[in-house]
């Protein structure tokens, strides 16, 4: 019998660029362990009555349309509910103004894909959003980043020299990923003006804008300058993640361009999980279900922060989020948090390193993010006190 000889693959460029995903590497952690890494909503928060509710709805109503293909802009029921949502914050938007995507992920790639060259100037924050930046990396771009302090993105690293040329600047305002800080309506506006100053556009990534404490954060950049402003939203963190279900809220000849994208990737959204989410809407369930979640997560960001406080050596510090899901821990400077990742996974607790947020070669290696809400209160304590010893056996 002859032997079959294994094909030899023939990957393309992109494909064969190296690639790692510290995300999907800290889904696979062994049973015991801790974990403040997975940036997973809490499960407890999920609406599950009200989602199964809507979905009895949807099929009754409207079964056959559920099953069938949509339009690549979303489900009009959907947008207009959106629409409705933006609108009640201040900020008026017609549902012409939203294209549905499947995740927010999904807007970061084609936002990417119809913008950026290879070696075209991107501003990010610094730190920012890894997933972010894994969706830019496949078109190459060159990035500026942009300093925070303790308030967040500082609009006066906005110079015209950082800003000429650039195709747009990604910023997390509210809540941001991996600092939970959220910068101030007086920071919104200057951001804006200089926009506007240096003819830019602003990618505006708010996944946790709903996650707030005990006031709600100061308003989208739409509402400063809403011609500069391509607005990325989604249901993951107060619906389902499982649904896929995210939005773009942007000028119209952005949308155009995006949907043109778009039908060339998947032609169009789950139209079943767009109906749900609409129906869920329209009763104003989340109205009702929302605050028992910023309550949850309060106590959960509470908790950590007790136990930081009581736990943590005298030389790290962290922040203190007013609303989302994560705190940045920042260590001495000699300390690299990537390596004691492992004395940390050996002592049951996990954690994100916070190289993973730092984009091209500006990277700093004594911070790392901490997820509070998929543990409990008492579990957090136990893995913050683990962690505290950890630090102190390096410094």
């Amino acid at each position: 019998m002859s032997t079959v000889q294994e094909p030899t693959p023939r990957w393309s460029t992109l494909a064969s660029k190296p690639s790692s995903s510290v995300i999907r590497d800290l889904l696979k952690l062994p049973a015991g362990v801790i974990s403040f890494a997975g940036g997973l909503p809490s499960p407890e928060g999920f609406p599950l009555d009200e989602i199964a509710k809507a979905c009895q709805t949807v099929i009754a109503k409207e079964g056959k349309h559920a099953l069938q293909y949509s339009m690549v802009e979303g489900e009009i029921a959907l947008r207009r509910e959106i629409a409705r949502r933006e609108t009640q914050k201040g900020i008026p938007t017609e549902f012409e103004q939203v294209q549905i995507v499947s995740g927010s992920q999904q807007a970061l790639d084609l936002i990417a894909r119809i913008f950026i060259d290879k070696g075209d100037k991107v501003l990010v924050e610094s730190p920012t959003y890894m997933g972010a930046l894994q969706a830019f990396d496949l078109c190459e771009p060159e990035y500026v980043s942009l300093p925070c302090d303790t308030e967040g993105l500082n609009p006066a690293a906005f110079t015209e020299e950082v800003c000429r040329g650039a195709k747009f600047a990604y910023v997390m305002p509210t809540a941001s990923n991996p600092t939970g800080l959220t910068i101030s309506e007086e920071r919104r506006k200057l951001l804006c003006e200089k926009a506007r100053e240096y003819d830019m556009l602003l990618v505006e990534d708010d996944p946790y804008g709903e996650l707030w404490y005990d006031q709600q954060p100061p308003a989208s950049l739409r509402q400063w300058a809403p011609e500069r402003v391509i607005r990325l939203g989604t249901l993951s963190k107060i619906l389902a993640p499982g649904f896929r279900l995210g939005y773009v809220i942007a000028p119209a000849d952005v949308l155009d361009k995006i949907a043109q994208m778009k039908q060339a990737m998947d032609l169009h959204t789950a139209t079943f999980t767009q109906l749900i989410s609409a129906q869920v809407f329209s009763e104003d369930l989340l109205v009702h279900h929302l605050p028992s979640v910023r309550e949850r997560y309060k106590t959960h960001a509470k908790a950590m922060l007790d136990a930081l406080e009581e736990f943590m050596p005298e030389g790290v510090t962290w922040t203190h989020p007013t609303a989302g899901m994560f705190i940045w821990v920042t260590l001495p400077e000699k300390m690299d948090a990537t390596e004691m990742a492992r004395d940390a996974l050996a002592h049951k607790v996990a954690y994100v390193p916070g190289e993973a947020f730092y984009a091209g070669s500006a990277v700093e290696k004594n911070h790392f993010r901490l997820s509070f809400v998929t543990v409990d209160p008492e579990r957090i304590r136990e893995g913050v006190k683990n962690l505290a010893e950890v630090i102190r056996l390096r410094i």
